[in-house]
């Protein structure tokens, strides 16, 4: 293959997984400005990686796997960083004041923000969770057997669900 069919093949799959790697950014990411730097630090590993893409995976599992690395090893760069720059607001989460229950969106909210809470391993598991992949493709993804995919995604609906009722609670 040469290097134009390699980048037209490459460009390709970016265009029609391209939300995949939003997702991640905007999971693993609160700012816009970190959130570009993920989305480009994505794509760059995606390219180096791309002449050992393994024929027997989708593109889509391929760029998960890859996608949730990257955004975990930034994140822990990313995160290191803050604390030290700024230690007392690190881990403070703001959530959204609401006056009803009715209000869907603010609900939402109150989940994205417990999610971001999360540890990576778990974060990661929901996203994917919540992207409705099967426990077989979650486990090919991050690596890990599809009865422990089913067992961590059971207890973290456990956690968040006590969670989330203790805010609507108060």
């Amino acid at each position: 293959m040469d290097k134009t069919d390699k980048s037209d093949i490459f460009l390709s799959a970016i265009e029609l997984n391209k939300g995949i790697i939003y997702k991640v950014a905007n999971s693993y990411c609160k700012n816009v400005e970190d959130r570009k730097d993920l989305v480009q630090e994505i794509i760059i590993h995606l390219w180096k990686s791309f002449d050992n893409y393994d024929n027997n995976f989708r593109h889509s599992t391929w760029m998960y796997r890859i996608s949730l690395n990257v955004a975990i090893s930034f994140y822990r760069k990313e995160h290191s960083r803050k604390r030290i720059s700024n230690p007392l607001t690190d881990g403070i989460v703001d959530f959204p004041h609401y006056d009803s229950v009715e209000d869907n969106e603010s609900n939402l909210g109150i989940l994205q923000q417990m999610i971001l809470q999360l540890k990576n391993l778990d974060k990661a598991l929901m996203l994917l969770y919540l992207e409705e992949k099967s426990h077989k493709e979650i486990s090919q993804i991050i690596g890990i057997s599809e009865t422990n995919v089913a067992t961590k995604i059971n207890r973290i609906k456990n956690v968040l669900k006590q969670q989330f009722t203790q805010i609507k609670n108060q």
